[in-house]
């Protein structure tokens, strides 16, 4: 597996400290933006992490990775790093994927959800978590994120049985892809071929 770094998906660099932390746990969530075509997911992330930048003050992008409806990973803040939320829960020790688009008004594909199993499972095994930490989160806040569209999957345990089904047939990798490939792979995601 592979996941856009930052600089080719035009992110900005951070812009504040960040707080350290040891994940512990795995939550999963959604934009809440809805996504018509996955050509615009590039644009997305950029105008996500502008207005957690710059509309909440944040010091990126508040998830550690983010999932398009393709099933393209993108960097976000690094692991080691506090995630940020709207709400009022703490994210210290939470290993925070986000889902690209709203599934509370759109069902989420099936590319999209494999590959949030993959990056959870790098996670889990990574960081040496188990997946029964999978939680969504409306388990923390008074929030329906990560959208009713996908939740199920949380709650009835099917993500969570993706995640240990990959962990258990070969260690996850996960290589952050830069440079010229990776230019060509968001232009790809722009045109509609990838």
């Amino acid at each position: 597996m592979q996941a856009i770094c930052t600089a080719a998906w035009g992110g900005r660099e951070p812009a504040g400290a960040f707080t350290n932390h040891t994940i512990e746990r795995m939550t999963v969530h959604h934009t809440a933006a809805l996504l018509d075509t996955n050509r615009n997911a590039p644009a997305r992330a950029r105008a996500h992490q502008r207005f957690h930048i710059d509309g909440r003050g944040w010091a990126d992008l508040a998830y550690h990775f983010l999932v398009d409806a393709n099933g393209n990973v993108y960097e976000g803040r690094p692991v080691t790093a506090v995630g940020d939320t709207g709400t009022n829960y703490d994210p210290t020790g939470h290993f925070l994927v986000c889902a690209e688009g709203d599934f509370d008004r759109q069902s989420i594909p099936a590319a999209q959800v494999a590959a949030v199993a993959d990056v959870l499972a790098w996670g889990a095994t990574q960081f040496g978590v188990d997946p029964s930490t999978i939680r969504g989160h409306r388990d923390w806040a008074s929030t329906s994120c990560p959208g009713d569209g996908f939740y199920p999957l949380i709650s009835d345990g099917s993500l969570e049985q993706a995640v240990r089904d990959r962990v258990s047939a070969v260690a996850p990798s996960l290589t952050v892809l830069c440079g010229e490939a990776a230019v060509a792979l968001v232009a790809d995601i722009e045109t509609g071929l990838a």
